[in-house]
């Protein structure tokens, strides 16, 4: 069973998105070019951006999602969500997603939540292994997971479909023992 847990950075509080978030879940996902690599149609209602935030929820319930809402400490923005799915506590693996609204693009801020969710990742749910689908076009995704130290599997063709049409994944995984390993080699500079 996977337990809700607030998370903080220098710069965010990464916590539970609630349905007053509603509008600014919409003002992302309703930008296609967030939606472009998020494997989703953009979103045309903020009934569907509830229903998306009601499916975080029931996720967490069902021990398979836990999706947090990062929030800028200073302003209590709302910057975008970043999370696990397909968690499989008895492999102990999970993949990681996220999306920012573009205003907060290229600041940092997913790096940091990211830094904060694999901690979590590998501190509290013990897992070995958390995995990431980038698409071969997404060049910001696939920068952000290398700087974390993830390494590039393979590709899956044709794993999405959306929009009339196919695309491929770049398949990311970061095992445990190489992030406890540069943890390590972080500490010691």
């Amino acid at each position: 069973m996977l337990t809700f847990q607030k998370l903080e950075t220098e710069r965010i509080v990464l916590d539970e998105v609630k349905m007053q978030d509603a509008p600014y879940v919409f003002a992302a996902l309703s930008d296609p070019a967030v939606t472009q690599f998020y494997g989703m149609e953009p979103l045309q209602s903020i009934d569907e951006a509830e229903r998306v935030i009601s499916s975080f929820r029931c996720g967490l319930q069902e021990g398979r999602v836990i999706r947090w809402g990062m929030f800028c400490k200073e302003a209590g923005r709302f910057l975008g969500t970043i999370g696990l799915h397909q968690v499989n506590r008895s492999n102990r693996r999970a993949e990681i997603g996220y999306e920012l609204h573009p205003d907060h693009w290229k600041k940092g801020f997913a790096n940091e939540a990211m830094g904060a969710v694999l901690r979590y990742c590998f501190e509290e749910l013990d897992l070995l292994r958390v995995g990431a689908m980038v698409y071969p076009a997404n060049k910001a995704s696939a920068s952000l997971v290398e700087k974390q130290g993830f390494k590039r599997e393979g590709l899956l063709r044709s794993y999405y479909y959306h929009g009339g049409r196919t695309y491929d994944a770049n398949v990311y995984a970061l095992l445990r023992e190489d992030w406890v390993s540069e943890q390590d080699n972080y500490g010691n500079q």
